[in-house]
Parts: C-alpha cells; structure tokens; sequence
C-alpha cells in the first residue's frame, strides 16, 4: 500500500511532469474545460428556481420558495400528457427510422469502388447539414404549402390538395423524413471512419473461403463498427426527451399543437413568452431528469448483455 502521503505526492509530481511533457495538448484541451464550465455547469446554479415563485426583481435568492409546487402543477395540468406523448413519439421514430438511416448510408458507401461517384454522394448527402434550420424549415413550408412541389405531387396519387402542415397527423412524418434529409450524410461520417479501421485482411480471409459482398458485410463490417453503434445509440437513448426544439418551433402552428407541441418548445412559450420562469425550469429540470435516468439505464442494459458502454 505504501505510505498515503507519499503516495499523493507522487501523484502531482507524476501530474507536473505529465503536463511539462504534453503543455500543449492540455492548451488545447483548456477552451473546451472552459466552454462546459461556464455555458453547461455554470447555469446548473439557476436550476434552483424551478423550486422557487421567481420573479426577475428579487433574484433567485430573494425569491420565496415553494417546494415542488411547479412540478406538481406541470404534471396535473392538461398539458402533461400532450407534451410527453408528442416527445417521445417524435423521438422514438427519430431512432427508428434516423438512426439507422447513417449506418445504412455509410455501409453502401463502403461498398461503392468508384472514387469520383462515392464522394459525388457525399457532397450531396453532407450539403443539408450546413444548411442553416430557418432556411430548411422554410423550404419544407413552401414545399408543403397548399400549391407546393411535394403537396402537388402527392395530390396526383391522393387527390388532395391541401397544406400538410395544418393537419395534425402529417406533422410527425414531415418532421422524421426531413430530418433525415438534412443529418443522415453527416451522421455518416463517424461510422465511415469506424470502417476505415476495419481490417482489410479479413475481407482477404473471408474472399478465400467463398464469402460475397453481402455474406462479408453481415459477419464482418457490421460486427467491426457495432461498439461505435452501440455507444452512439446509447447516447441518443439518453437524449429521448429532447427533439430538435428550433425546427419544431419554425415548423407548427397552433392549429397542430396537438400532435406538435414538444417539451421544449412548451418551455420557450410559458418562460420566455409568459414569462413563468419557475414553472418553464421545472419542466426544463424534469426533461433533463429523464435524460439522465435513460442514459444510466441505457449504459447498463448495454454492459450487461455486451461488452460495450459509457463506463
């Protein structure tokens, strides 16, 4: 065991002479220490007024407080149910139907031996991601408009002719299938590097024994990224509370709140709009709650049945 003392001391002097040696790398690791610190830890202070009767003049600390008050008049009111319903089924068809969408893609891109067209479907799948959320909201408005491209289209099979985003139930496929659209040549990059350090001599190995394209994707390509797989999809379980609050509020309209309204997009109305900043940080505070749990049940339901999790 060793003396305590010495022990500790050995440590900072083997920490001194760590960051003598990689200075550099620690400069680089310093602005984003810095960046969670004061934009994600720091604001976890302001997170005690969803336990207060806020009010902006008497300041957290001067503000009377009230318990649960604001939770449990979040979870009796009406909107509750909507707004947990609408989340997790906007989130639940994002990870059925997006997040594979990236592996597929990068799958058939491995697949593709022509330089020049394999990066062609990059380029254009990549392009949407840059796109800025107001403009790709507004071209999904002008293409479901009553006379626009994708309303016109689908009225031709359908026989209907009306804005698809004043009826309630096409607001969750437009939502879903523009999403992928806009993320899946992007989130496809990460799983294109995982392939890239797959091995070549066991494609060699497997072409020996008889094994085609397909019969090597299945046992090896897909074997060899399933860790990268397994972290990202546990970190987009732990996030199933929170959807894309920006495009969801550029995208409704009161007339569909029913199946539209999200978490957040709720938050922005009742703390910003009505100015119910206790009320809005208990629903905040209640969302980030059950992205937390999910993650920690989602980390241990991967560790027990495979090899890989967060930690």
């Amino acid at each position: 065991m060793g003396n305590p003392k010495q022990n500790k001391l050995n440590f900072w002097i083997s920490c001194k002479k760590d960051f003598k040696r990689n200075y550099f790398i620690y400069g680089m690791l310093f602005p984003v220490l810095l960046f969670y610190i004061i934009f994600h830890y720091g604001p976890m202070y302001g997170a005690q007024i969803a336990f207060k009767e806020f009010s902006p003049l008497a300041g957290i600390w001067g503000s009377p407080w009230i318990g649960f008050k604001n939770f449990i008049s979040f979870f009796e009111s009406f909107y509750f149910t909507r707004l947990l319903r609408n989340t997790l089924i906007l989130s639940i068809q994002s990870i059925v139907f997006s997040f594979p969408a990236p592996i597929i893609l990068a799958l058939l891109l491995n697949e593709i031996r022509q330089n020049k067209l394999k990066r062609f479907v990059q380029t254009i799948t990549y392009f949407p991601h840059f796109i800025s959320v107001v403009v790709i909201s507004g071209i999904i408005i002008n293409f479901v408009k009553q006379d626009g491209l994708i309303t016109s289209l689908l009225a031709v099979f359908t026989g209907l002719n009306t804005n698809l985003l004043l009826e309630p139930g096409n607001f969750s496929p437009i939502y879903v299938i523009s999403d992928i659209w806009q993320h899946v040549g992007w989130n496809s990059i990460i799983y294109l590097a995982a392939l890239a350090s797959v091995d070549q001599e066991l494609y060699e190995a497997a072409k020996i024994d008889g094994a085609g394209r397909v019969a090597q994707m299945l046992h090896i390509t897909i074997p060899s990224i399933l860790p990268t797989i397994t972290i990202l999809l546990i970190l987009r379980i732990g996030s199933v509370m929170n959807v894309g609050f920006e495009k969801v509020m550029l995208l409704y309209n009161p007339t569909i709140y029913e199946t539209a309204d999200v978490i957040s997009t709720f938050v922005y109305r009742r703390g910003i709009l009505e100015v119910a900043y206790g009320y809005s940080s208990a629903v905040g505070l209640f969302n980030s709650a059950i992205n937390c749990v999910m993650v920690i049940l989602t980390n241990q339901f991967s560790r027990r049945y495979s090899e890989t999790s967060l930690w």
